[in-house]
């Protein structure tokens, strides 16, 4: 089954929230090690401080991906958490933000972020220069990539 958007993208107004996240500069190649390592720190800082997950796991990355992206592995929880190690407090901003939920494999994720930017560039609004992937299947060695919806969303100035 080929990769596809869920719907057309759309603009939708968010509430600032309360992350909590490991941010480091990662090698593209090196992304899915960033993962696996970050989630289970995050993991472990959710219980240690008592924190609640109020959403999917994220991605979020400040300014463009090259070779290399700044970029912040995290869930969002009910309040901010005390720095603790690699882990510490962010946050996912409010206001504006164009949506398209991409259907498919994380493969198909750089053809769906450029769909999304064609999509802006063509109404003429103003981006942001940081973005996120919210993971709303969660991924497992059983989940068929075909199955995976992935939302991603650019925040509007």
């Amino acid at each position: 089954m080929p990769n596809r958007p869920a719907a057309e993208p759309e603009i939708v107004e968010i509430a600032e929230t309360p992350t909590v996240v490991v941010r480091d500069r990662v090698a593209f190649v090196d992304f899915p090690e960033f993962f696996d390592r970050s989630f289970p720190l995050l993991a472990d800082a959710v219980v240690a401080q008592g924190l609640t997950i109020t959403g999917p796991a994220f991605s979020r990355y400040h300014g463009e991906i090259t070779e290399t992206a700044d970029v912040e592995a995290g869930f969002p929880v009910d309040r901010a958490p005390e720095p603790d190690g690699r882990v510490t407090a962010s946050t996912l901003p409010g206001g504006r933000v164009a949506r398209l939920v991409h259907v498919g494999s994380y493969d198909g994720l750089p053809d769906a972020w450029a769909a999304l930017g064609s999509w802006i560039a063509g109404r003429e609004l103003a981006e942001r220069d940081d973005f996120w992937e919210v993971y709303t299947t969660e991924p497992t060695p059983e989940t068929d990539p075909a199955d995976l919806h992935t939302e991603l969303n650019r925040p509007l100035a």
